[in-house]
């Protein structure tokens, strides 16, 4: 069993029918909030693409997806989508959509090489969402507005839901702090990453953690990003790479910081082939996305994924995630959260 956080004395704030009205609330007030504050409208998107398209996305860069052969298409085979990034950016392109503009989706995946814990799953869910931006607005000072209307939204929502139940009291600060993962790694050089991530958040209440995915001063990373969708090379805050990065907050509930969104300024051409030369995966510029950037058929975006089961799991006080979310969880786990009153759906 993978770790396993059981608090003390837990107990839930909302019994089932009340836990899904709140989750339907949540979901419905947020979408509509952030699709008018982004100007984003609703696309559909693919629940799998076809392998060796390099539109699908590893994330970290490591991480293996679900696949299957398609008898009509001569066995050839298709991927379950990890997220739509690669996908989004497309679109941006397909549906003529004029910078300043955007569009989010449902997003469902399935990440088989999760470590199941309180807070991750074999099945996720998020809002993805990208938007076509200018040249001009290509730097940290656009990122960091971006962050602070996405986090406007999460702090009414937050709202919304105490009106809908008054004992849960809004926590988030009015505010988002930002701070470089350079700058954090300075901050608690002794720390690991996470550790880093659990002062800072227990500090500040929310932060957005830039540079995700660029060496640090040590040599090491604050955290694995894949080359080819968020820039995380490009000078950023105070000179620093990175034009990425995630909005994390503090959860009272399992005692550690909560990562709720991870996004960033999409790579130029320019920076994918640095990426690409410095994570040794140059082989994909042959792939039809990296292709359709490079040859500038592709706009220039910013876009991310904000996590829908995570989101609840904190307006609604949770302890596991899969008090949100169905799915396949040890039978080791089940019994432990059972017998820590933490009901798994």
């Amino acid at each position: 069993m993978s770790h396993l956080i059981t608090p003390k004395g837990y107990k839930p704030l909302l019994d089932i029918k009340q836990t899904e009205l709140g989750i339907k609330k949540i979901k419905d007030f947020f979408q509509g909030s952030l699709s008018a504050e982004l100007r984003l409208r609703r696309v559909t998107a693919p629940l799998f693409v076809l392998q060796g398209t390099g539109i699908n996305d590893d994330l970290n860069g490591v991480e293996r997806p679900v696949t299957f052969p398609i008898k009509d298409l001569g066995d050839r085979r298709a991927e379950v989508v990890h997220s739509l990034a690669k996908w989004k950016r497309m679109m941006l392109a397909d549906y003529h959509i004029d910078a300043g503009f955007g569009l989010y989706t449902d997003m469902n995946a399935i990440r088989p090489d999760e470590e199941l814990d309180n807070i991750h799953s074999l099945y996720v869910d998020q809002w993805d969402w990208e938007r076509h931006i200018t040249n001009e607005v290509r730097n940290i000072e656009f990122l960091k507005d971006v962050v602070t209307r996405i986090y406007s939204v999460m702090v009414r929502t937050e709202y919304v839901v105490y009106e809908m139940f008054p004992h849960i009291k809004p926590i988030l600060p009015d505010k988002i702090t930002f701070i470089h993962s350079e700058e954090l790694r300075q901050l608690y050089p002794n720390l690991t990453p996470k550790e880093r991530e659990n002062a800072i958040a227990k500090k500040y209440g929310a932060v957005f953690i830039m540079g995700i995915g660029a060496p640090l001063g040590d040599g090491e990373i604050h955290d694995g990003r894949a080359p080819d969708y968020d820039d995380w090379t490009s000078p950023g805050e105070k000179g620093l790479p990175g034009l990425n990065g995630d909005i994390i907050v503090w959860n009272d509930i399992i005692g550690q910081s909560f990562e709720l969104s991870s996004m960033g300024i999409r790579v130029d051409k320019e920076s994918l082939l640095r990426q690409l030369k410095m994570t040794g995966q140059e082989a994909r510029k042959e792939l039809y996305f990296h292709k359709r950037l490079l040859n500038d058929n592709l706009p220039l975006s910013i876009g991310g994924g904000i996590g829908q089961s995570r989101l609840c799991m904190f307006f609604l006080r949770k302890a596991h995630i899969g008090e949100i979310q169905s799915s396949i969880w040890p039978e080791d786990m089940r019994k432990v959260c059972l017998e820590n009153n933490i009901p798994l759906i």
